[in-house]
């Protein structure tokens, strides 16, 4: 990875050809994404889009094979950059991504409207299969209102899914830069990620209230996850490397996000609502400080 960030900051055509041809590749949109990222944090807005605008070409002819994502990561990326590089707050693009995910929730229900409609009938009718005597219990009101639900739900998830990956390319072009002009800033940077408590209430009422109040509001809960789950990973980060453990614990981590995400996704939200209030390593900081030899030994 280091070799690849060597090879596109060093100078803008091989930055061009590594945005373009990354950005050409089936599945690798997401390397032009975090490449441009890079590129912009380093150098500015101008230099990007002097490199970008290139990108967009086979982007644009990706969009017209019918798949949209390498545009939509590509640009929210970049402009999930642009906030880092201005703000130099993680708090700041955690909450941009929110709105960047609110904009790719419209923009998919209005290109891609009648696919999530029919994903979601499909969905509704395998329904009795998934949740078995459950759904069978339900009456036909609860029934209805799963089947109105189905579809902004889905269109939330692709939407967070997006969001998700374009906050990756920006972490990963990050980390780049940090590699390449500020080794271990990048660390010390993310481990540092902490939500400020009316923030992370805010996202809470995003996730369980506010989809209450409308059925299209229901789009929101997958969006004001992601935050607090990125907090909430960033924390765990920091606990790791503050008390010195082992490694393992980390990789443990990931692996059970991968193996059991409906279990290990929500407590990382839980996880990050209560460090906003409580500040875990602060404390710990606070307690390694004053140790049981109060100062003396």
């Amino acid at each position: 990875m280091r070799a690849l960030a060597d090879f596109v900051m060093r100078s803008r055509l091989q930055a061009t050809l590594a945005v373009v041809v990354a950005a050409a590749l089936p599945l690798l949109f997401w390397v032009s994404a975090a490449a441009g990222s890079l590129v912009l944090l380093r150098r500015g807005l101008n230099d990007a889009l002097g490199i970008v605008l290139w990108a967009l070409l086979p982007t644009l002819l990706w969009w017209y094979f019918g798949e949209p994502r390498p545009l939509l990561v590509l640009s929210g990326s970049l402009a999930l950059a642009l906030v880092l590089r201005v703000s130099v707050s993680w708090t700041r693009v955690l909450l941009a991504s929110v709105l960047l995910g609110v904009l790719y929730g419209v923009i998919i229900d209005a290109v891609f409207g009648e696919v999530v409609k029919r994903n979601a009938t499909e969905l509704l009718e395998l329904m009795p299969q998934m949740l078995g005597e459950n759904y069978r219990q339900m009456t036909a009101d609860e029934k209805a209102q799963i089947g109105e639900l189905l579809a902004p739900v889905l269109t939330g998830l692709m939407a967070g899914l997006l969001q998700l990956l374009s906050l990756l390319c920006v972490l990963l072009g990050r980390y780049w830069q940090a590699i390449l002009y500020n080794p271990g800033g990048f660390g010390r940077e993310f481990r540092a990620v902490r939500l400020p408590a009316p923030m992370a209430v805010s996202l809470l009422v995003g996730i369980f209230l506010l989809p209450g109040l409308s059925i299209e509001l229901a789009m929101l809960t997958p969006l004001c996850s992601v935050p607090l789950a990125f907090a909430g990973v960033a924390l765990l980060h920091g606990l790791v490397t503050q008390q010195r453990l082992a490694r393992f614990w980390l990789v443990g981590l990931y692996v059970s996000l991968l193996l059991f995400m409906q279990l290990v996704y929500p407590l990382l939200v839980v996880l990050a609502v209560v460090d906003s209030l409580f500040d875990f390593r602060g404390r710990a900081a606070r307690d390694g400080a004053n140790g049981p030899t109060d100062g003396e030994g």
